[in-house]
Parts: structure tokens; sequence; C-alpha cells
């Protein structure tokens, strides 16, 4: 091991970090506190750890004093928690300067190794270090982390790219422009169109449907079976596959495990209840599915009713629903989920005093400030116009002095009582 570990070293020092796109998401630093940076794979943890460690560099950072370890390597396949030690041993043999040095360790799918938390725990403690963490799974800041970790993390979320981001990366945009004129305007629309269609994930950018159905099929293939199947333990492949596949053919909606299981029965395949529950939360600890609960004072109120689903990226619905199954609209509700999501808002969803449904409660982390907002694709057929405007109108007391949006396809305007009418692409602008 000690042979493998020089050389993945080694490597590292001459490594040539490769061009990037930006990410939007910020990287939390503090001293005694290791960074987590949690994410679907293929979301790009990797090139966001290549983005600080390019950070570093340009400002004067020595490579020297870098470490970049990614777990997933099969060289390590064989590597315990007692190598750790060893691969200290390494890296301070070859700069014993470093000792005396603050150093900045990177350690990328690192829950491939049984114990670790005992590790970077002690490494805290005892060495003069600024740690990075990435890892396909939401447990790594709960159930994952022993107790003597807990406390000493900082997290970061990676998700697909954001439409941003996919204008910047796919050349439609060098700046994004603040005030876009009517011709820039016309490539945002043609833009948000593409965005739906191919999604965010940064390995697809540029591709033909075909090739890009290809390469998600991969990934849903590496979610189910390496964390999923094989890291929990998962016998009943054929019901996951199901439970996968409802997901994506009911986007944006609520979801009943309960239901589900007796659609199930009715099809002659066997599952427990319990194992459902398991199954969706082992989806959403791998970032493939993102859950979002009714608001209520009242966690019963809050337990007894369905939970929507919205899967991470529009793409898995694009590329593998049936093309009759689902609407424009619930691919842009996911995509204003996502968006909120990834500014860390806390997100609900509303039933009115009129039994009518708000897609989301959205409440701003630094300012409190709260917002309704419902999403459709077009308000000009009457009826869905008083629909949407039915929910916004008629909110619980507590939430009638929040702010009332409506986002659409391709539609700009204010209506009455105060409804801001915002089309998707400025939305995520925003």
């Amino acid at each position: 091991m000690r042979d493998v570990l020089e050389t993945i070293v080694s490597d590292f020092f001459s490594f040539a970090i490769p061009p990037l796109v930006k990410r939007e998401s910020v990287f939390p630093t503090l001293p005694g506190k290791a960074t987590v940076v949690m994410g679907m794979r293929r979301t790009g943890k990797t090139y966001f750890c290549y983005q600080q460690i390019r950070g570093l560099l340009e400002s004067g950072v020595d490579r020297s004093r870098i470490l970049y370890l990614n777990f997933d390597d099969e060289r390590l396949l064989d590597f315990t928690v007692r190598d750790f030690q060893l691969l200290l041993d390494v890296f301070y043999s070859r700069w014993p300067e470093n000792k005396a040095r603050l150093c900045y360790f990177f350690f990328d799918e690192i829950q491939m190794v049984d114990n670790w938390e005992r590790f970077i725990r002690r490494l805290i403690d005892t060495e003069n270090v600024q740690i990075a963490l990435t890892g396909s799974s939401s447990k790594l800041l709960s159930g994952e982390i022993a107790t003597s970790l807990r406390g000493r993390t900082l997290n970061c979320e990676i998700f697909p790219f954001s439409f941003r981001e996919f204008l910047l990366a796919s050349g439609v945009f060098v700046g994004i422009p603040k005030q876009p004129n009517s011709a820039e305007s016309a490539k945002l629309r043609k833009a948000i169109g593409d965005y739906v269609e191919a999604g965010g994930f940064p390995e697809t950018l540029g591709l033909n449907q075909t090739l890009r159905r290809d390469v998600l099929q991969s990934y849903v293939e590496a979610v189910l079976f390496k964390d999923i199947v094989e890291r929990h333990k998962v016998s009943n492949v054929l019901a996951l596959r199901h439970l996968f596949s409802a997901i994506l053919n009911s986007p944006a909606q609520q979801f009943s495990v309960n239901k589900f299981f007796n659609t199930l029965k009715s099809k002659g395949v066997s599952c427990t209840k319990n194992a459902l529950y398991e199954y969706m939360d082992h989806l959403c600890d791998a970032y493939f599915a993102h859950r979002l609960s009714i608001h209520a004072d009242s966690e019963r109120v809050r337990q007894v009713n369905p939970e929507k689903v919205y899967s991470n990226d529009s793409a898995f619905h694009s590329c593998f629903m049936p093309p009759n199954v689902g609407s424009r609209g619930s691919l842009l509700e996911t995509l204003v989920f996502l968006h909120l999501r990834r500014q860390q808002h806390n997100l609900s969803y509303v039933r009115t005093r009129e039994n009518q449904e708000i897609d989301f409660l959205d409440i701003a982390p630094a300012t409190a400030k709260e917002r309704l907002i419902q999403v459709c694709e077009t308000l000009s057929a009457p009826d869905t116009a008083a629909r949407e405007l039915r929910g916004l109108t008629s909110p619980p007391k507590a939430l009638s002095n929040a702010e009332k949006w409506i986002v659409t396809w391709d539609e700009s305007r204010s209506l009455d009582g105060g409804v801001k009418v915002v089309p998707i692409w400025k939305f995520l602008l925003s």
C-alpha cells in the first residue's frame, strides 16, 4: 500500500487542474472543522474540489501543501482506516517542512473507507490541516458520522449545473447579462428549452439525446447498485426499480408509499411496506430524489399528509419518461424546487383554507422573507389562471403577507392582489 500511496501523492503533485466552470455553491471553511461536500454521483463534487485547489494555488499556496485522494480509485480498493496513518507518513516524509505549515487535504468519496470519521477527528485535533471531504450520501452529516465528529463539520451540497452554470458551461454567454436586451432574451428563451431537455449533469452537455440517455442510465445504475443495493444490502431489486420508475413517472407530485405498496401488490410484486419506506430513504440519501413536506406547525399533520417528490435533474424525466407522462409544468416545478434548494431555502407546500394547493412556501434563510409560489406552463387558459390565482389569494391567515409569485414558461406581468408573474428563465437567474 505504501508504494501505491507514494505514486498517488506524486501523481497529484504534477497533475494539471482541468478547465473548470465556476460553481455557485459556497465552500465553507472554519479552523477546526472539516468541510463536507455532498451530492449525487457525477454532479461535479470532484471538480468543485479542483476549483478550491486552483483557488489555493492562485492565492500563492505551494502545491506541496495540498493533498488530494479519490477513494473511488481502484488502486485503493484495499485501503482501510489503518492506512490513513501510512498516508500521513508518506506525505510528511516527502515534505517534512509541512509539519510546521497549514496544509490542505481533500478526500474524495471518503465513505468508501469504513470508520473514516475516527481518523478525520484525530487529524483535526493533531495536525495543522484544513480538510475537505466529499461523498454521495447525505448521511455524511447525520447517521454515518460518529459522535466524536459531530459538531466538527460544515456542509456543502453540489447539484447538477444551475441554469446560470449551464449557460456558462455550454458557451451561450461568457457573462450573464443582468438586464438582457431583446436578442439576449431570445437566446435565454432558447437556452431554457435546452436546459429542461438536457439537464445539468456536466458530462452530458452537448451530447445528443441517445448518448445522453446512455450516460444518464449509467448514473442511474451506479446509484441503484453502488449507493443503494450494495451499500444498504438491498435484496429486493425489483421493488426498488418499481419505486424508481414511479418517482420518474410522477414528477413534482404527491407520493404516498402506502398507495404505492398497494399498487405493487396488485402487480404481484412482493415487498413489505417498511422496506419501501427504507428504499425511499435510500433514494433521497443518494440525492436521486428530494421530498417536500406540507407546511404545518404540527408534526402529526406533516406525518399524515403525503410528501411531494422531486428528482435531482429534469433530464431524468425527459430521457426516461414515456412521451405522454407528466407535463412541461411539472418539469418547471422541478426546476423551481432545485433552484431554491441550491440556495438552501426553507421549502414546503401549502394547503389553503379552501383546500387549494400552493406549490411552494419559500422562506429565504438570510431574511426569513416569505414567498408563495405557483408554477404552471401558461396562464393563457382562463380556468388555469383562475385556479392558480385562487390558491394565492386565499392562503392561510399566517401567510397573508407573503409575496405571491407565479412562474410560467414565458409570461411576465403583474396581476391583481400583488401577484407577480415571471418566466422560468428569469426566475432561475434570480
